[in-house]
């Protein structure tokens, strides 16, 4: 069996990356009920999607519907 390698990064990595987060993203707290984080998780991953990108998605895609039904 072929062992998985874990990459690691330095304390300036991480702490460069999160520089980089923190100058280019903003970011929302979203509360669930609780077992729906799982759902969310399957769903997505059934469509080749991580929970972020499915949820950025559907925000653009509801955004979008939305402009063009005003």
């Amino acid at each position: 069996m072929a062992e998985t390698k874990k990459r690691k990064y330095t304390q300036a990595q991480n702490k460069a990356t999160q520089k980089y987060i923190k100058a280019n993203y903003d970011e929302i707290k979203l509360r669930l009920p609780k077992g729906k984080k799982e759902i969310i998780k399957d769903f997505a991953s059934k469509h080749n999607e991580s929970v972020n990108s499915f949820i950025k998605r559907s925000i653009d895609e509801a955004m979008e519907k939305d402009k063009n039904n005003v």
